[in-house]
C-alpha cells in the first residue's frame, strides 16, 4: 500500500501544508504558514487531537441532550474537524460552515472529503457578511473558530458582530468562540465584556497556567441567554490529559473587570503569538 505524503498547496491566505500523522493511518495535521490549523483522523471523527477542540467538543456534548440533531454554522472551516465530530456525535445534524479562503476549501475538498449525506455545507464567503445576511433564528449552535493567521480578525470583535451572532442563534442558542491572548489579557477581557452586552450567560474554559498569566494559549468563550450546566462542562475539562478551568459568574466578572466592549471604530484583531506561530484550529 502507498505510504500517504505531504501536500503543499498556495491557497489564498498563506501555504497549506496536509501532512500525514505516521501514528494514525488517515490522520493528517493541517497548517497554514507553519502554523498548526486542523487535525482530522477520517477513520474516527470523534478523535479531537488539539486540547481546545476537545473543550469544543465538551461544551457541544453537554449543552443538548446526546444524540440530538442540531442546527450548526460554523464561522471557519479549516479541514472541517467539528463539522465532522458533530455529524458523528449528532447524526441527522444539518450544518453550515463558513470559510472565506476558497483555496483552503477546495484543497480540504480534495484531499479530505467529507462523506456525502453528512449533512454539512461549505460555503467560501467572510463569516461576519454571512451572518449579517443569514436569516434569524436559524441555529441552535454557532462556532466562531476564525484566524487571520494567527489573530482572530478585528470585525469579529465588536458589538455590532456579537449582536450579529445573537440574531443568527435561537433563543435556547449557543455562541462559542476560541480565542487566544496572554496576561494581561486586554483582548480576552473586552471580548467578555462586548459579549456581555448580548448574552445574559457567560463562561470562559482555559488551562489554569494561561488563566494565572503564565503564558500564551488559546480559551474558549461560551455565551447564551439561558443557563447551561458549568458543572458537567467543568468535570469534563479537569478530566482530560491537560486539564483546563471553568470559569463563570462572580469569578468571570472578577475577570472581566472594568474592560469596556467594543465598537467597530475601536475593534482590533487579538494579539500575535511569541514567535508568530500558534496552534489554532
Amino acid at each position: 500500500m502507498d505510504e500517504p505524503i505531504p501536500v503543499t498547496r498556495a491557497v489564498d491566505h498563506g501555504t497549506a501544508k496536509l501532512m500525514p500523522d505516521v501514528d494514525r493511518e488517515r490522520a493528517w495535521l493541517l497548517t497554514v504558514d507553519g502554523a498548526p490549523q486542523s487535525y482530522v483522523d477520517l477513520d474516527e471523527p470523534t478523535h479531537l487531537e488539539f486540547e481546545y477542540t476537545r473543550r469544543l467538543g465538551h461544551v457541544l456534548d453537554t449543552v443538548t441532550e446526546p444524540g440530538r440533531a442540531l442546527d450548526v454554522l460554523h464561522l471557519g472551516g479549516g479541514a472541517l474537524t467539528l463539522p465532522r465530530y458533530v455529524a458523528a456525535t449528532r447524526p441527522g445534524s444539518h450544518q453550515h460552515v463558513v470559510e472565506a479562503d476558497q483555496g483552503l476549501l477546495a484543497l480540504i475538498g480534495e484531499y479530505l472529503p467529507v462523506p456525502g449525506g453528512a449533512g454539512i455545507e461549505v460555503h467560501g464567503v467572510d463569516a461576519r457578511t454571512w451572518i449579517e445576511a443569514a436569516a434569524p433564528d436559524s441555529a441552535d449552535i454557532l462556532i466562531a473558530d476564525v484566524f487571520g493567521g494567527s489573530r482572530v480578525p478585528a470585525h469579529l470583535t465588536s458589538t455590532a458582530y456579537a449582536s450579529a451572532a445573537e440574531r443568527v442563534l435561537r433563543p435556547d442558542g449557543v455562541y462559542l468562540a476560541n480565542l487566544a491572548d496572554a496576561a494581561p489579557f486586554a483582548f480576552l477581557r473586552s471580548q467578555l465584556a462586548t459579549f456581555s452586552t448580548v448574552f445574559e450567560e457567560l463562561a470562559l474554559i482555559a488551562e489554569p497556567g494561561v488563566l494565572r498569566g503564565r503564558r500564551f494559549g488559546n480559551a474558549v468563550l461560551v455565551a447564551s441567554h439561558r443557563p447551561f450546566d458549568t458543572a458537567a462542562l467543568a468535570r469534563r475539562t479537569a478530566a482530560d490529559a491537560f486539564p483546563a478551568r471553568v470559569e463563570h459568574g462572580p469569578g468571570l466578572r472578577d475577570f472581566i473587570g472594568g474592560a469596556a466592549p467594543v465598537r467597530d471604530e475601536d475593534a482590533v484583531a487579538s494579539p500575535e503569538p511569541p514567535g508568530g506561530a500558534f496552534g489554532i484550529g
